[in-house]
């Protein structure tokens, strides 16, 4: 389903319900370690340019490094978001999605720390972690 203005979806207990409106009808798949870690295989990242968030004092924040934070939810485990500190940007967890299923995939990051089980197909930009790395650092951004 694509063209959809707003993207509904909730973690596993109902807990927290989110709405994304204006989504991306892509997803971002990063295979960095620490999402491997976070979620078992990669981190599928939905965006919207708004959100609203129901259930917050259910989120659990986790800061993973010295620029980045993972959300969970405290009652089910469930993975909601991951920020990057520095513009203060969230991508969501695809799963919470239904309809996000069938979204593309925009691009693949951190490849060379994927794991062997975890190849996806299709004809879309791949970037390693170096590049990415580099990518934010021409924009101006510094990591701890």
């Amino acid at each position: 389903m694509s063209g959809e203005k707003c993207l509904e979806g909730h973690c596993l207990c109902g807990a927290v319900n989110i709405s994304l409106e204006e989504p991306s009808h892509e997803v971002e798949i990063c295979h960095c370690d620490m999402c491997r870690r976070w979620g078992g295989a990669f981190y599928a990242a939905q965006t919207g340019k708004k959100v609203k968030i129901a259930g917050e004092v259910s989120i659990a924040i986790y800061r993973s490094n010295g620029w980045a934070e993972r959300a969970f939810c405290s009652m089910c485990g469930s993975n909601l978001w991951f920020r990057f500190l520095p513009t203060g940007n969230r991508s969501f967890s695809a799963g919470m999605f239904d309809t996000a299923s069938s979204h593309s995939i925009e691009k693949e990051i951190f490849v060379d720390e994927r794991a062997d089980w975890c190849r996806l197909s299709g004809d879309h930009p791949r970037q390693t972690g170096a590049e990415v790395i580099a990518e934010a650092k021409a924009a101006g951004f510094t990591f701890d």
